[in-house]
C-alpha cells in the first residue's frame, strides 16, 4: 500500500547570499496516493491459554508454581491428596491378605481331595466343589487387584501437570485449599505471544491478512504483520491478530499503540524543509512565471518516504504548482 512519491525536479542556478552559496530546487507537485493509518490499541496476549486442572478432588498439599514461572510440558504444578483413597488402598490390601490366606487353604484342600479321589474315598462332585472354591477365590483376588490399580491410579492423578510449555499467568488457588475434580489450579500461556486488536466494523473491508502494521512504543517503532482476521463481529468491532518479532512479552495484557492501514488517498506532498513559519502561519515558496512568492498553506500529517520527511499539504497548493526549496 506504500508507494514512492514521484516529483519532477530542476536545479536552478542559485544566488550568493551573505557569502554562502545557495541552490534551489523546483518541485512540480503531483498528487500521490498515500496510506491512511488509523491509531488503535492492541493487547499483548499468548497464543494459547491452557488451564491446568485437577483430575481428582482433595486437598492441595503442594503448590510448585506461582505467577510468572516458566514451566515445561508435563511438569508438576501442584499435588492433591485425598485421604479416603489411602484408606481404600488399606482396605483392599487387608481383603487381599484374607483372600490369599483362604486361597492357600483351598489349594491345600484341593490337593488332598485329588489324592483321596484317586483312592476312591471322595466322590467326583466333592472334588469339583473344591476346584470351584479355588477358582472363585482366584477370581476375587484378581478383581481386588484391579480395584487396587484403579485407586492407585487415582492417587497418581493427584499430580497436576502443565499441559503445555509456557509461562504461568494465574494461580487462583493456595496451598491447603480443598478443590473438586476439574477445577483450575493454574493458567498457562503457551505458544508465544502476539498482539490482538479490535477496530470498528466500518474498516473490516480495508483489512487484509499480510498487511504491514506499525507498532509504536517507548523506543523505536516496530513493524508487524496482520496475521489473522476473525470473521465474527461482536459489539460492532472486528478482532485481528498481529505477529511481531521480538515482542516484549513480560506483561500479558499490556496495551500497545499500533497503526492500521485502512485505505489510501491522493495527497500533495512537499519536503518538510520546504515549509517556513512566520507569525504563526506556514509558508511555502512557489514560482509562477519566473517569479517567487510566499504562499500560506495548511500542513497535515508527516509522511516518511525512503527515509525523507514529507508533509501533506491540505490547502494552499494545487497540482502542478512549482514549489521552490532553497538550500543555503
Amino acid at each position: 500500500m506504500r508507494r514512492t512519491l514521484l516529483l519532477t525536479m530542476m536545479l536552478l542556478p542559485g544566488s550568493i547570499l551573505v557569502g554562502h552559496p545557495a541552490l534551489s530546487e523546483i518541485l512540480s507537485l503531483t498528487p500521490q496516493p498515500i496510506t491512511e493509518w488509523k491509531p488503535v490499541y492492541a493487547e499483548v496476549e499468548p497464543r494459547d491459554q491452557v488451564p491446568a486442572r485437577a483430575r481428582i478432588g482433595g486437598t492441595i498439599t503442594t503448590l510448585d508454581v506461582t505467577e510468572g514461572d516458566l514451566v515445561d510440558a508435563g511438569q508438576r504444578v501442584a499435588l492433591i491428596e485425598d485421604t479416603k483413597l489411602v484408606f481404600q488402598i488399606d482396605g483392599i490390601d487387608a481383603q487381599l491378605d484374607a483372600y490369599n490366606s483362604q486361597l492357600v487353604k483351598a489349594q491345600d484342600d484341593l490337593t488332598r481331595g485329588e489324592s483321596l479321589s484317586e483312592r476312591g474315598v471322595i466322590s467326583t462332585s466333592s472334588l469339583q466343589a473344591l476346584q470351584t472354591n479355588v477358582t472363585v477365590l482366584e477370581g476375587q483376588i484378581t478383581s481386588l487387584q484391579a480395584e487396587r490399580q484403579v485407586v492407585s491410579r487415582q492417587i497418581e492423578e493427584g499430580e497436576v501437570l502443565a499441559p503445555e510449555a509456557g509461562v504461568v499467568l494465574d494461580v487462583p488457588v493456595s496451598k491447603g485449599a480443598v478443590i473438586m475434580g476439574g477445577e483450575q489450579l493454574a493458567l498457562i500461556g503457551a505458544g508465544g505471544t502476539f498482539l490482538r486488536l479490535g477496530v470498528s466494523e466500518r474498516y473490516a473491508d480495508q483489512l487484509t491478512e499480510g498487511d504491514t502494521i506499525q507498532i509504536l512504543g517507548a523506543g523505536e517503532a516496530q513493524i508487524g504483520t496482520l496475521a489473522k482476521i476473525y470473521p465474527l463481529i461482536q459489539g460492532g468491532r472486528v478482532e485481528a491478530d498481529v505477529e511481531v518479532e521480538d515482542l516484549d512479552a513480560r506483561f500479558v495484557g499490556r496495551r500497545v499503540q499500533v497503526q492500521l492501514p485502512v485505505g489510501t488517498h491522493d495527497a500533495l506532498l512537499v519536503p518538510q524543509t520546504a515549509l517556513t513559519q512566520s507569525g504563526g502561519l506556514d509558508f511555502v515558496s512557489v514560482e509562477t512565471d519566473g517569479h517567487q512568492s510566499e504562499r500560506v498553506v495548511v500542513p497535515g500529517n508527516e509522511v516518511m518516504l525512503e527515509g525523507v520527511a514529507y508533509v501533506e499539504i491540505l490547502s494552499g497548493l494545487s497540482a502542478g504548482d512549482a514549489v521552490v526549496i532553497d538550500y543555503e
